[in-house]
């Protein structure tokens, strides 16, 4: 007869207890957010970074200069008007209706000086910030982990545009979106407020992010999955700007605007890695934030779903819904971020006859 296997040779198969992932504790994942938070409201503060800065480069402290003289010239005027000129035309409009004057100073001051100035500003203001971001960018990092420059032709030109474009599309997104949520009854001016500091928070670190080639896809996921740090490092800015009429909180914003680049330029987000925000040295084991705590906030969610939709608005021909099931919805706009619409459009038609073309839009995978 055969022997029996007694209960004490019994071996229980290998326990997967050691691939659990393990989690840290919520009271542990709050306070790791809030150090997050406390670490951005510090490098939004970091003002002796732009004094040392702007004082050590010549082409900086141009360009800064520039910028300060022009946007303080569009906020004055913006306040002449706000404080002077529209007070004294209310209370002359009662006493003298028939002076055509006093009716009608307020828009000549609009029409002839007050737009043109800002339009200006604000245009020469982009100029200038990206050459502060720029010239800080090589003396802060030098040529390590920057992106190749596009060359000098006329792809290179059309990408360019497409670039812009899209981030004006992007800017005024951004905008309807946190009016929109800034008229929510009741905790709609509070969430307003706090998608505002995210957008000024991306915005000033945009450069960086551009310089270290990193795509539409990869900027939104850093800064959703550090929501904290970036949420107060945005504070500062949007708290100052969110005091008087909208054109002049405007022209505050792009006053101050170079500032938080450079201290952008400077600063040190975290976490390094937002899903072992711990490092062991001890031992092996990752622990991963509490599931209670969001790594990730899908904060542009909606601005990415408005970019989509004009994207394909403006774009002729959406291409084949078959090849698009399973992609990202943002894979439209990401492509037209990057120039990829303009020229896919001219390689189809290229391809095909003029009379019978069909654009097929190409599409990435989302990073």
């Amino acid at each position: 007869m055969s022997a029996q296997p007694t209960q004490s040779s019994f071996q229980y198969p290998p326990s997967g207890r050691s691939s659990y992932p393990s989690f840290l504790s919520f009271q542990e994942s709050i306070l790791l957010q809030l150090t997050w938070a406390w670490h951005g409201f510090v490098d939004a503060f970091r003002w002796d970074v732009v004094a040392s800065t702007v004082a050590s480069d010549a082409e900086i402290r141009a360009n800064f200069a520039k910028s300060m003289i022009l946007n303080g010239v569009a906020l004055t005027s913006i306040y002449t008007f706000d404080w002077l000129l529209l007070p004294l035309i209310s209370d002359r409009g009662d006493r003298d209706q028939q002076n055509w004057l006093h009716r009608n100073v307020g828009w000549f001051y609009q029409v002839l000086w007050l737009f043109p100035v800002i339009g200006l500003s604000f245009y020469l203001n982009s100029s200038w910030c990206t050459l502060i971001a720029k010239r800080t960018y090589a003396l802060q990092y030098g040529n390590r982990g920057s992106a190749p420059q596009q060359p000098a032709t006329y792809t290179g030109m059309l990408k360019s545009i497409a670039t812009s474009a899209y981030r004006a599309v992007m800017v005024l997104t951004s905008v309807i979106v946190s009016f929109a949520l800034g008229n929510v009854p009741y905790l709609g001016p509070v969430i307003g407020f706090l998608f505002f500091c995210w957008v000024d928070a991306y915005y000033c670190f945009e450069f960086v992010w551009i310089a270290r080639g990193m795509s539409l896809a990869r900027r939104i996921r850093h800064l959703e999955e550090r929501w904290a740090y970036y949420l107060m490092f945005g504070l500062p800015s949007a708290a100052l700007c969110t005091w008087g009429s909208t054109l002049a909180n405007a022209a505050l914003f792009a006053l101050v605007f170079p500032m938080f680049i450079i201290m952008a330029m400077h600063a040190r987000p975290l976490p390094i890695d937002p899903y072992s925000p711990i490092a062991s040295s001890q031992s092996d084991v990752v622990r991963h934030p509490s599931p209670f705590v969001p790594i990730r906030l899908p904060i542009f969610a909606l601005v990415l779903f408005l970019n989509d939709w004009i994207v394909k608005i403006l774009t002729v021909g959406g291409g084949n819904s078959r090849s698009s099931r399973g992609r990202a919805f943002s894979d439209a706009a990401e492509n037209a971020e990057e120039g990829s619409v303009l020229f896919d459009a001219r390689r189809k038609s290229s391809e095909t006859k003029p009379t019978r073309a069909r654009i097929n839009l190409g599409r990435r995978k989302l990073d």
